[in-house]
């Protein structure tokens, strides 16, 4: 295991939880920490280049941010097809992960995907039609899967980042 200095410890529980929503954020961090903010990024350079983090990234609450529809839907793709549909699945805008499950969900389903369809502020497309559905048949029409699962999300829960400091 890598070695991590104290100022990195530091540096590292400052980005655990949420970023400041300055323009500037990482002087806010530097500012809490004494440091400026240059340093804090090149701490947070050390910190990738000896593999302690490998990205920074933004939790986006889905369903606040207008994602009313949201479902994980799995597929039972045959194996020689399962890197030719994951690239087709993977281009909609609408899916926003994509990967291949082993072993397969009750033995056949071994690409999952997430879903999210925004409400756009109109109405459905067509009356009475479940969008959701209706979305995932067009995609299995266009990549030629036919077996399918979709699995809705009901419910969205607090979601935190991992603390290790």
């Amino acid at each position: 295991m890598a070695e991590i200095t104290d100022m990195e410890k530091r540096v590292a529980q400052q980005i655990q939880g949420d970023i400041p929503l300055e323009k500037r954020p990482f002087d806010a961090i530097g500012k809490r920490i004494g440091i400026s903010g240059e340093d804090v990024i090149d701490v947070l350079k050390r910190l990738k280049k000896k593999g302690i983090i490998r990205r920074l990234g933004a939790v986006l609450r889905h369903q606040r941010a207008g994602f009313s529809e949201n479902a994980m839907v799995v597929w039972a793709v045959p194996e020689e097809r399962c890197e030719e549909a994951g690239f087709l699945l993977a281009s909609y805008k609408e899916i926003t992960h994509c990967y291949e499950r082993t072993p397969p969900l009750e033995g056949v389903y071994n690409i999952f995907t997430m879903v999210h369809l925004a409400t756009g502020g109109r109405e459905e497309e067509t009356p009475g039609k479940d969008r959701m559905e209706e979305f995932t048949a067009g995609i299995s029409s266009v990549i030629g899967i036919g077996k399918y699962k979709i699995l809705r999300s009901l419910e969205e829960f607090k979601k935190n980042s991992m603390e290790y400091f």
